[in-house]
């Protein structure tokens, strides 16, 4: 059972510094969560990795948008200029997740960018061991990169909002 996180105090980080320190954070977070993917990918059981990533990609998308600010709560109640420059900003750095309710269609979507590489982890399963151990290879080097690419547009949004003086009074 999954708790959902109080988002309401998290605020968009106040400096350079902050966004440092959530960047790494959540890098972290991919790491973790790019291991588990990898030891699923390891079990050989056709589809089951597919379903796994699925789960596990929406759950670190929420978790990195809430650890930025950036979730669609958070942006909702930023004020209407702030939140016009935190999905312009999105869309600037192809932050596609920034700033939105993650469901099963849109990770499918991002999923599907890197298709070429669940077909090269499904051929590898049919091959004992070496298949499965470069399965969870894939698997994690496919999780990681689009963990640290959205970690990526998630603080280009953070820094970008700073730029536009979020924290300042109005």
């Amino acid at each position: 059972m999954r708790r959902e996180k109080d988002t309401n105090w998290t605020l968009v980080p106040a400096s350079a510094r902050d966004i440092d320190a959530v960047r790494e954070r959540c890098r972290r977070l991919v790491r973790r969560r790019a291991m588990v993917s990898a030891g699923v990918a390891a079990v050989p059981i056709p589809g089951l990795d597919v379903v796994s990533d699925l789960r596990l990609f929406a759950l670190l998308i929420d978790d990195i948008n809430q650890e930025f600010g950036l979730s669609e709560r958070q942006i909702e109640r930023l004020q209407p200029r702030f939140r016009l420059i935190a999905y312009e900003a999105a869309l600037g750095v192809g932050g596609m997740l920034v700033g939105k309710l993650v469901t099963r269609e849109v990770v499918m979507q991002v999923l599907r960018r890197t298709g070429f590489k669940t077909v090269a982890r499904q051929a590898g399963k049919l091959v004992p061991l070496a298949g499965q151990l470069a399965s969870a290879g894939i698997g994690f080097m496919a999780f990681r990169k689009i963990g640290y690419q959205h970690v990526e547009a998630c603080a280009r949004v953070a820094q970008e909002l700073i730029t536009a003086g979020v924290h300042r009074p109005a």
